[in-house]
């Protein structure tokens, strides 16, 4: 996959404990027949064995719907299992370096927190850019601040780079982050927690295609 072919527009994060105790790979399964075009595991407390073994069944999933599988934060798994990408935070290794670890055959995107994170020059190779968060969340508490649909706007006006909104997206939002200059939305809970997950990813679907 040519790391600047980015046709993606709803991008699940997966998360176990949101899935409120239901299974995992039906929560997922059904979040791609919703229209879940691109997928994120994320596995923080996993073992990296267990984690390889998550992943590889997940990419499984994916595969059955031709939607890519991203790790989040775990290059191992991700050459391993020779996922369709890696996500790394400004925390992680840097994009040079996940390059180097990973291979050329993955690409690999980027959260931003701040404009000055943009003007790291390896910023540029970047597959795209993970926007967090386009709205403060209670859930995630280690941002620096938010960026808000100016701040989308702002970024968007500096990179021809794709643009990846996460941090409470909803569906009475997603219109104006779309407009604002998002290329894709990124939901968590509105998915994963959702009582109908396949329902809630239609209708983020509706809203991302009402943008357009």
């Amino acid at each position: 996959m040519n790391k600047r072919d980015f046709p993606f527009r709803l991008y699940l994060v997966t998360d176990e404990a949101a899935c409120l105790g239901r299974d995992f790979f039906w929560v997922l399964e059904q979040a791609l027949k919703g229209g879940v075009d691109l997928v994120q595991i994320r596995e923080k407390s996993l073992s990296l064995t267990d984690f390889m073994d998550k992943a590889l069944r997940a990419k499984a999933i994916c595969s059955q719907y031709n939607v890519p599988l991203i790790v989040n934060d775990n290059w191992q798994v991700a050459k391993a299992i020779q996922a369709d990408g890696l996500h790394i935070g400004q925390s992680d290794a840097g994009i040079q370096e996940a390059k180097l670890l990973i291979g050329p055959g993955i690409p690999v995107g980027l959260s931003l927190e701040t404009m000055d994170d943009l003007e790291d020059e390896s910023a540029k190779e970047a597959w795209y850019f993970g926007v967090s968060p386009v709205f403060r969340t209670p859930t995630k508490q280690d941002t620096r601040s938010e960026w808000g649909l100016e701040g989308l706007q702002r970024l968007r006006s500096a990179t021809s780079i794709p643009l990846v909104a996460i941090g409470n997206v909803k569906e009475d939002n997603t219109q104006s982050i779309i407009n604002a200059g998002a290329d894709a939305i990124a939901v968590v809970s509105g998915i994963c927690s959702a009582p109908d997950p396949a329902k809630a990813a239609e209708n983020f679907r509706n809203q991302i295609e009402k943008a357009v």
